[in-house]
């Protein structure tokens, strides 16, 4: 990726570049990924000011066509979604279901019950991911969001050895953050840029997305400042897909809604605001010792289903002796 600092914006004086190194922000791309509000608030000034910032780092983007150039037909759309790269999740069934992997420049969510894959998928991933993209991956490292203390350095570990990958390489190249609570996760998503530039990173993982926000924020009465908080951070993470060209991928919690009488009473946390920031939306459930996914919600692929299984190697496509003889 093209390296374009801040002096090659037109109209920053060296009060405003001071300011933008101050905040954090010392290249094209993590000015580009800001919002106007937050970086109001960080370097003063209004909002039109700061909104005009961040338009003229996309432009600059666009010039370098480090991102999709505005009102194109869509053959072009077309050829600039060719960029975009798919990441295995070591099972053949998954990968057909998400149509060739978890993708770049996009948000998956995973959610379903405790127990169903969504943190044994995420470990996975992050060995995958390190695969070069002829061989299913995205030829970067990966960054662990942990906000429910999920995260196993020695189960990434047993992953990599039992698919033959080089073990420390592995985790070398996965970067683990413990997050404590909401707004710690709100800065870390808000740094994130940083640390994907720092760090070649292709893959990011938040493992749970909602659950510091539940915990934090009960009561009806808080339900409206959660989903502004949390559209805000989903917004972010989706502007950093885009433009870094990296592989987001979300685990939600489910709740129960009893007053459903027919069809399944589980539901996805996070209301209308997590639903319509996700690009790809699967549904995990247990089948014996199996699981399964569905693809609830996506842009281009129908609504299927698959199973899978969880192994010493990660996610697998061998199916329990239980399920074959069914």
């Amino acid at each position: 990726m093209i390296d374009l600092r801040l002096d090659d914006l037109e109209g920053i004086g060296p009060v405003t570049m001071r300011k933008l190194n101050e905040a954090g922000i010392d290249s094209v791309l993590q000015l580009a990924v800001a919002i106007p509000d937050e970086l109001m608030d960080e370097i003063g000034g209004n909002r039109e000011s700061t909104s005009e910032l961040i338009t003229s780092a996309r432009k600059t983007l666009q010039e370098n066509n480090l991102v999709e150039q505005e009102f194109v037909p869509a053959s072009e759309a077309l050829e600039w979604r060719k960029s975009i790269l798919r990441c295995t999740t070591g099972s053949e069934n998954l990968d057909a279901l998400l149509g060739g992997g978890v993708e770049t420049q996009a948000l998956t969510e995973f959610y379903g019950e405790f127990g169903t894959g969504k943190t044994q998928i995420a470990h996975t991933l992050c060995a995958t991911a390190q695969l070069a993209p002829e061989e299913g991956g995205l030829g970067g490292g990966a960054i662990y969001i942990d906000t429910e203390s999920t995260f196993r350095p020695e189960r990434l570990a047993q992953i990599a050895e039992a698919k033959g990958y080089d073990k420390q390489s592995v985790l070398e190249n996965v970067v683990f953050t413990r997050v404590f609570n909401s707004a710690h996760l709100e800065l870390i998503i808000q740094s994130l840029a940083k640390y994907i530039e720092q760090n070649n990173v292709k893959l990011v993982i938040v493992d749970s997305v909602i659950s510091l926000h539940r915990a934090e924020f009960s009561g009806r009465g808080t339900l409206a400042d959660r989903q502004q908080r949390l559209n805000r951070l989903l917004h972010r993470l989706l502007r950093v897909a885009e433009i870094y060209n990296v592989a987001v991928m979300l685990t939600n919690q489910v709740i129960s809604t009893p007053d459903t009488f027919f069809g399944d009473p589980t539901k996805p946390a996070g209301g209308n605001v997590l639903a319509h920031a996700s690009t790809y939306r699967i549904y995990l459930r247990k089948s014996g010792r199996d699981r399964k996914a569905i693809m609830v919600d996506s842009p281009s692929h129908p609504y299927s289903e698959t199973m899978f299984a969880i192994s010493e190697s990660g996610v697998t496509d061998q199916l329990s002796k239980e399920s074959k003889k069914k």
